[in-house]
Formats: C-alpha cells, sequence, structure tokens
C-alpha cells in the first residue's frame, strides 16, 4: 500500500512580527509573526533543503521521480526539477514533474505519487501580498517534502484519498499581476463549508471511521476562521486539530497543508489516524494511518527544529528591500552581469551539488574539482566527492561593510570541513555578533543573485544551532 516512507521542512530562519508591519501604517494588527524568505531564498532553494531533510539517511539514487510544486516559481518560463535533481544529487534519469497555478498541487502531487516507484514530493512556496492587504499579514514562506513509496519503510500509509473539483474565483494571480489577489472571504468559507460537508462525511463512512477515532486532523482552508468552522461542522474537537501555524510561520500556499502533516508527524504514535484536508477550487483529501516504521526513522530537523530558532528582529523595511516592494539607490558599482549559460552548464553539477573530488591515494579533499592532489602530488586520481553534509568549522572570517549585500554587512568566511577541504563563502543566517572562529557551520542552498531573469544558485554557511540542554 502507498505511503509515506519519509518526510522533511524548512522554515526560513527570519520572522517577521506582524505588528511591524500593521505600526508601519498606523494600524492595529494581528499578533504573531511569519516566517519570511531571505533575500539568498527562493521556492527552488527552499524546496532543495525541504527534500535535504526529508533524504537524511536515505540514498538520493533510490528515488525514481521528483515533483514539484509551487505557485511561485522564479521563472515562467523555464522549468525548476533540473536544478532541484541536480543540487539533491539524484540520478540524472529520474523522472521530474512540475506542477503549479493550484494550491492543491502540493497535495495534488501526493495522491499522484505510484506505490510501485519512490517519489520525491517538494512543496515550496514564497508568496507575496500586496502592501496593507492582509494576504501580506498572513502569507508565509516555508517548504516540506516526503518520500512517497511502498513496503515495510512506510511510516504512515495512505488507507485512502479522493479529490473534488469545484470552480470557485476566491484567491487568483494573472500572469500580469504582481500580487495574489483575494475574493471577500465569506465566498471562499461558504464554499469551503459546503464541500467540507458533502464530501468528509461520506469519506470517513466508507472507511470506517468515525470523527472520534481520528488523531489529528489537518485542515487548510481559506482563513482561520474557516478551519475552525468546519473543524466544528464535521463534529472534530480541538485537541484533534493540528495547528495551522498560522502564529508562527503563516499561510504557507501549497506547503501549508502538507507541513501541518510534517508536524503531525513528528509526534505521531503507530496506529494514529491522520485525516488532510485542503482547499482551493475543490479538495484534496487523504486518511493516513501511522505503522511501527515510524519508530526507526532517523530524527529530522522538521517543522519543529526549524521553529526552534529565528531571527525575529528583522524590520519592515529589510522585508520591503527583499521583497523589491521598494526602489532604493543601487550600489556605487557596476551592474551585475547575467550569469553566463555556457559558464552554469559546465560548471552546474560542480556548483548545484557542490560537488569536489577526492584523492584515491591519500584521501585529500578538495573543491573545487582537481586534476593534481594538492597534497601527494597525484596526477588523474581524483574521484567525486560531495561535501553537502559534511560538517565544518569557521577557520577565519571578515565583515564586508562594501559589498553590494541587501543585507550588509556580508559575512564570508573560510571554511574548513572535518574531513577535509576549503572554501571561501558568504554566510548566511548569522549576525555579525554572533559569527566567531571555530563556530560549527552547515552548508545550505541559496540563489546568489539574479540578473537578466537569471537565477544564479550556489553554496553558502549557516551556523549549527544546537536546542540547550533542560
Amino acid at each position: 500500500m502507498k505511503g509515506i516512507i519519509s518526510y522533511g521542512a524548512y522554515v526560513p530562519y527570519n520572522r517577521l512580527q506582524r505588528k511591524k508591519i500593521s505600526e508601519f501604517f498606523g494600524k492595529l494588527g494581528p499578533a504573531g509573526e511569519k516566517a519570511v524568505a531571505g533575500y539568498d531564498e527562493d521556492s527552488i532553494s527552499m524546496g532543495v533543503e525541504a527534500a535535504l531533510d526529508c533524504l537524511n539517511g536515505i540514498n538520493p539514487h533510490d528515488v525514481d521521480a521528483v515533483y514539484f510544486a509551487t505557485v511561485s516559481s522564479p521563472y515562467k518560463e523555464k522549468g525548476s526539477v533540473g536544478t532541484i535533481a541536480t543540487a539533491l544529487s539524484l540520478k540524472e534519469t529520474v523522472r521530474g514533474i512540475e506542477t503549479a497555478s493550484s494550491l492543491r498541487s502540493g497535495t495534488s502531487s501526493m495522491l499522484s505519487a505510484q506505490p510501485d516507484e519512490k517519489t520525491l514530493v517538494i512543496a515550496s512556496d514564497c508568496r507575496t501580498g500586496a502592501p496593507t492587504g492582509q494576504n501580506e499579514l498572513w502569507f508565509g514562506d516555508g517548504a516540506v517534502s516526503f518520500l512517497m513509496g511502498s513496503g515495510d519503510n512506510v511510516i504512515a500509509s495512505m488507507v485512502d484519498q479522493g479529490s473534488l473539483q469545484g470552480e470557485i474565483i476566491s484567491q487568483w494571480r494573472s500572469q500580469e499581476d504582481r500580487f495574489t489577489q483575494t475574493w471577500e472571504e465569506r465566498l471562499g468559507s461558504t464554499v469551503f463549508l459546503k464541500q467540507v460537508k458533502e464530501t468528509i462525511t461520506p469519506f470517513l463512512e466508507r472507511n470506517s471511521r468515525s470523527a472520534d477515532s481520528l488523531s489529528k486532523v489537518i485542515i487548510s482552508g481559506p482563513g482561520i476562521r474557516a478551519h475552525s468552522q468546519a473543524a466544528s461542522a464535521l463534529g472534530f474537537k480541538k485537541e484533534q486539530l493540528e495547528n495551522p501555524l498560522f502564529d508562527s510561520v503563516g499561510d504557507t500556499g501549497n506547503a501549508h497543508a502538507p507541513m501541518m502533516l510534517v508536524s503531525a508527524l513528528e509526534t505521531a504514535k503507530p496506529g494514529d489516524q491522520l485525516l488532510v484536508i485542503a482547499f482551493a477550487e475543490g479538495l484534496d483529501y487523504m486518511l493516513f494511518e501511522v505503522t511501527d516504521a515510524i519508530k526507526e526513522l532517523k530524527d529530522r530537523k522538521g517543522v519543529n527544529g526549524c521553529l526552534a530558532f529565528k531571527n525575529d528582529q528583522i524590520l519592515y523595511s529589510d522585508y520591503l528591500k527583499w521583497r523589491d516592494l521598494i526602489e532604493t539607490e543601487p550600489a556605487r558599482r557596476p551592474a551585475t552581469d547575467r550569469p553566463s549559460a555556457p559558464a552554469l552548464y559546465r560548471k552546474h553539477r560542480q556548483n548545484l551539488s557542490f560537488t569536489g573530488s577526492k584523492c584515491r591515494r591519500c584521501g585529500t579533499a578538495r573543491f573545487p574539482h582537481q586534476r593534481v592532489c594538492i597534497q601527494c602530488q597525484a596526477k588523474d586520481e581524483m574521484e567525486d566527492y560531495c561535501f553537502v553534509g559534511q560538517s565544518a568549522k569557521v577557520m577565519t572570517y571578515t565583515l564586508d561593510h562594501l559589498a553590494a549585500s541587501p543585507a550588509p554587512p556580508m559575512i564570508v568566511a573560510v571554511i574548513d570541513f572535518v574531513h577535509g577541504g576549503r572554501i571561501i563563502c558568504e554566510v548566511t543566517d548569522c549576525s555579525p555578533a554572533e559569527i566567531e572562529i571555530g563556530m560549527n557551520m552547515e552548508m545550505t542552498f541559496r540563489r546568489l543573485y539574479e540578473a537578466g531573469g537569471i537565477s544564479n544558485y550556489f553554496w553558502k554557511a549557516r551556523p549549527i544551532r544546537q536546542k540547550e540542554s533542560v
């Protein structure tokens, strides 16, 4: 039976307090905060991070297909799966499908995964609401990933699934629109409740399940009010409802319902029954039963791991600059040239998957790929060596206040990998007061810059943060 083999999640380190948005416009606003992608993040980079979490301890060459779901792709016309597959070191023959336009693309991709192959489903969104609008307050950024398949290592088997199609103008963004638009909220809520009542009750009866028999219910609907109304209409108790994460992350679009499912799986026990309901021009719904295999799954960072660390002191003006919502004086430097397509092609595997070389004779690792070993001078005795996942430390660093960075000063560090290798790179998700020599670091996939409509991706270093023992 098809089910979930593994899961992963990514919530950006930066959070914007909603009161800062409201105060900027002299209004009263809702409490809580929303996750904000950094200036060097987008739906692709976040999707890679979530997938790396999902594939922790799993051979990426075992993945047969990858589905990428987003409504906020960096490109209107250019695929993203090629970048993602290379960054994750998936096999070149992996089957790739990209699903877009609908906020149900993430859950629909889970429904479409085939039981006879291992499918990596990635849902990631980085939506922008118009300033002063409600969407700006509630939209959050984030990504999730599931490895779907069948076998004894399935941690949550899919008991049953279904979809309902129903045309409604609730949220939309045309080819010319910069921001998501929303119709009057009551329309979406009314249609959502109608569809839920007509669909979910018969679905549970068909599977011999009652409202009381479910351990957790994941509901992603048009707003907080619709979320609670749907739960009440179906007879679910408050303690059965999975936290919609509105106060800590926000509505993450395609990743919203899947992210709630990840959060539920992080505390799930064998035998738990999980119901997922996702709304957008209809419904996707899935019933999962947690298996004994969940006790053997290696710990993931997941949602809770990401929520444990944050920078909630970013200013609203920072957010506006990162999203290009305000025009600022450009740096007094020559304009950044568009990345060379031939150069990106020649080095795409090296740069996207962060693959260097390791000497077969003495084991010395280097990046970028070398022909001659710096240690034993052996020539053409190299094998590929991936630095992703390798622990590292800061050897030395500098704070560059003159670099053209959206978040000055730019932190540039010399990073030494524990098992060999050294690289000079940018440090992200770290304040100047925090950086220090000897700090433990890990590599994270980021967008270096965008020029001429082309995004250039590479890897940066970020601190490894550990929860304090109680």
